[in-house]
């Protein structure tokens, strides 16, 4: 079991936060659940797990993450939807890495109930 808080920035465990959304065994209940899984994903280099939360539509053939990335921190800066009544919703956040940050504002919608990272647009 892992007991280190969670990459997303949650005061959880990664097992009681995110890494039960890497497993499988549940689905983000909202967007924002959805943006910070992805972004534990980015943190622990698990690309099925990005590949399998993309929209269909926009979705790359296959992802090469570099290894020598080091994310150090995420920050949600803004929601818009994604709850359990909505079928879209926005996310807006900054990712920080070793070197600089990404500030994002991302999109999601469900597909068959789940919710689906579509695209975003890059701030900045």
């Amino acid at each position: 079991m892992t007991t280190r808080v969670c990459p997303c920035g949650l005061p959880e465990s990664y097992d009681a936060c995110c890494g039960r959304f890497h497993a499988g065994a549940a689905a983000a209940p909202t967007a924002e659940a959805l943006m910070r899984s992805r972004y534990s994903a980015f943190v622990r280099q698990d690309a099925g797990y990005l590949l399998r939360t993309w929209h269909p539509r926009t979705r790359p053939a296959r992802l090469d993450l570099d290894p020598g990335m080091r994310w150090t921190g995420l920050e949600i800066l803004e929601t818009s939807g994604g709850s359990a009544f909505h079928t879209s919703g926005t996310v807006t956040f900054r990712a920080s890495y070793r070197g600089g940050s990404l500030h994002e504002r991302s999109r999601f919608e469900r597909v068959d109930g789940a919710w689906v990272y579509v695209d975003g647009d890059f701030l900045d």
